[in-house]
């Protein structure tokens, strides 16, 4: 399981942008709305959940920013794919609810030059891999095989 408390302690203000995509404050915002809706949604108790609202945030960014599988980030988190779709949706839903991390239409953009928008740098990166060739696998010779 990751410790995600002490490694974000640790992070600094300018490595929000690389890491997650988005600026401290953004950041610092999103889970301040998040931790408000798991409270009410919380209130009368319940099976306390497998990841903290923080990794949820944690989750859904690099889902986004660095196009990971759900897969992956379930086996590093220890958890069923089915957990991290969850956690996913449940950010998503909360923060387009907030209607404070809304894009806007594209009328409203062009009406108005004072909006904010927040985006989430979600660039997909190349990554080299090996190419596959006869040359690079080794042959086996069989023997007395029956």
């Amino acid at each position: 399981m990751i410790d995600n408390i002490e490694r974000i302690k640790k992070l600094k203000k300018e490595n929000y942008q690389k890491i997650f995509g988005i600026k401290k404050d953004t950041f610092d915002e999103m889970l301040k709305l998040l931790n408000e809706a798991y409270r009410i949604e919380h209130l009368r108790g319940g099976h306390p959940p497998k990841l903290s609202v923080l990794d949820r945030l944690v989750i859904m960014l690099s889902y986004y920013r660095d196009y990971r599988t759900m897969e992956n980030i379930a086996f590093e988190y220890g958890v069923a794919k089915s957990t991290i779709c969850e956690c996913v949706k449940w950010v998503e839903n909360i923060l387009i609810k907030s209607e404070e991390f809304s894009l806007p239409k594209k009328r409203e953009l062009v009406r108005d030059t004072e909006i904010e928008v927040v985006l989430v740098d979600a660039t997909e990166c190349e990554i080299e891999r090996p190419k596959k060739n006869s040359g690079n696998i080794i042959q086996e010779k069989r023997k007395n095989i029956r």
